[in-house]
């Protein structure tokens, strides 16, 4: 009985193992596009945007007013491109 657990718990081991080994990791700048945050310094158009506790650089096109809301729509290098919600 012992020997059928200890090979069954490894069997189900190397089970997850695998599942979890053939998943993407997410991170990255990349990772933010289509969050949402909020503007830190006035983006006109560069300025600083704090999403999930980060500020990142930002640039926005038609500008940002500080604390309004934005949606990141892309990343250049390590600057989110945001848009106004």
């Amino acid at each position: 009985m012992f020997a059928a657990l200890v090979i069954g718990f490894i069997g189900e081991v190397k089970y997850w193992q695998g599942k979890v080994r053939s998943r993407q990791a997410a991170v990255g700048s990349q990772t933010l596009v289509g969050r949402t945050g909020e503007i830190v310094r006035e983006c006109a158009p560069n300025g600083q945007v704090r999403i999930e506790g980060e500020i990142w650089a930002a640039r926005c096109a038609s500008g940002a007013a500080v604390r309004q809301p934005v949606r990141v729509v892309s990343v250049d290098e390590l600057t989110l491109v945001v848009e106004p919600e």
